[in-house]
């Protein structure tokens, strides 16, 4: 194919995907019964649900580059071009603390108060917060990763990765963690043992953290220095594929060829740094990003080569409103699951989203099936609910 200008439908179509098998895993008919290549893994290792955030943060870094090159082509300001950045990192990450927060009170029982009353749950809900989150991770990853893409040239952004990826195995790997004097190489094992966890009991909190773990947040401090390599991978992708002066095939090649080299750098580094997503170690940076790299090639080589397309118009539907499918799912799923719930007698109350799965999908289908069926019920009402945004031209953008 000769060099010309374009956009490239796989790119949509592969953050798309990404957003569809986010909707899949976030939300089973019941957590009990779930198929495990829908389930994160234990600690060590990983399964396709473990694919999906490192992608987006790829993604980000893909679309960064090219958003920078269109400004400067258009001939924007760098100053311009910094305030977009710090803009857009600042909404997402009110956009995550929002979702946080929502409903904005503690809508459960509160230890040691047995009637609260409304200011009493609000306060409560403020002094037990979860500050960090997926999108403030994506945020902060978005403002260093760009910023350091703005600033700096392709050499010294590779120097900058190996620093953040080499910085951080060393720290949690062969400094001791201060209230055991343990280094963390000997505890890999014991998530609330290691130096991240204690970076964020210490700075954070403990009412503060993700309320799964209580002890450590998979999305804390520490493990967001690697996350911003995972964006700058994305950012070096994107730089090769806008090369439009060289043939999209030889283009793709470089890609297939890079994403495998660097999908066995990490699991080389993997014997000595688990792969593991909770953590978010270099070696999950480099195998994540390898196989996003690999992804997206295929995706490039079937849509823009190969020019097979009939399958893709809901993956492009999906990919024109991440944040809308982001916010809009999470609000939807946390209204459904835990504040809206019905009577089910002797004073018991089941949320709405148990009533539906119980009434509908459980006497249709074994329970894991029935657990699936209502998941992809779900990715389709967002189909459908992306789609009319789509049709009316409506994109929540940052």
């Amino acid at each position: 194919m000769s060099a010309r200008a374009e956009r490239l439908l796989s790119l949509d179509v592969f953050r798309g995907m990404t957003v569809a098998g986010m909707l899949l895993v976030n939300n089973p008919g019941t957590w009990s019964a779930i198929y495990p290549p829908l389930e994160h893994a234990a600690w060590n290792g990983w399964t396709p649900t473990d694919l999906i955030f490192p992608f987006f943060l790829f993604i980000v870094g893909i679309t960064t580059e090219l958003s920078l090159r269109a400004r400067r082509a258009r001939g924007d300001d760098e100053r311009a071009i910094l305030r977009q950045i710090l803009r857009r990192g600042a909404l997402i990450f009110l956009f995550g603390f929002i979702l946080s927060a929502f409903p904005f009170y503690t809508w459960l029982p509160i230890d040691g108060n047995a009637d609260p009353s409304v200011l009493d749950r609000v306060v409560h809900r403020v002094a037990h917060l979860r500050i960090l989150g997926v999108l403030q991770r994506i945020s902060l990853a978005y403002l260093c990763g760009a910023l350091i893409t703005l600033r700096t040239s392709w050499k010294q952004q590779l120097g900058i990765l190996a620093l953040l990826l080499f910085g951080y195995w060393a720290l949690m790997t062969l400094v001791p963690v201060p209230d055991t004097g343990i280094p963390g190489r000997f505890v890999l094992d014991k998530p609330e043992q290691l130096l991240s966890a204690w970076l964020d009991r210490t700075v954070l909190g403990v009412n503060h953290l993700w309320s799964g773990s209580k002890t450590w947040d998979p999305e804390g401090i520490l493990s967001t220095v690697p996350a911003i390599g995972t964006m700058m991978l994305g950012t070096f992708a994107g730089r090769w594929i806008s090369r439009n002066e060289l043939p999209l095939t030889e283009r793709i090649s470089a890609l297939f060829a890079v994403g495998a080299i660097t999908m066995m750098l990490g699991l080389v580094w993997n014997w000595g740094f688990p792969i593991n997503k909770s953590i978010w170690t270099s070696s999950y940076v480099l195998f994540t990003a390898g196989m996003g790299t690999v992804a997206l090639a295929t995706c490039m080589w079937i849509i823009d080569v190969q020019q097979i397309r009939r399958w893709t118009f809901p993956f492009v539907v999906y990919g024109m409103n991440p944040m809308l499918a982001f916010l809009g799912s999470g609000l939807m799923a946390r209204l459904t699951s835990t504040l809206l719930t019905v009577d089910a007698g002797n004073g018991a109350r089941i949320s709405l989203q148990g009533v539906l799965f119980k009434t509908v999908y459980v006497p249709l289908l074994p329970l894991r099936d029935a657990s699936l069926l209502y998941a992809i019920s779900f990715v389709t009402l967002w189909f459908l609910l992306l789609w009319a945004a789509w049709k009316r031209g409506f994109v929540l953008k940052v």
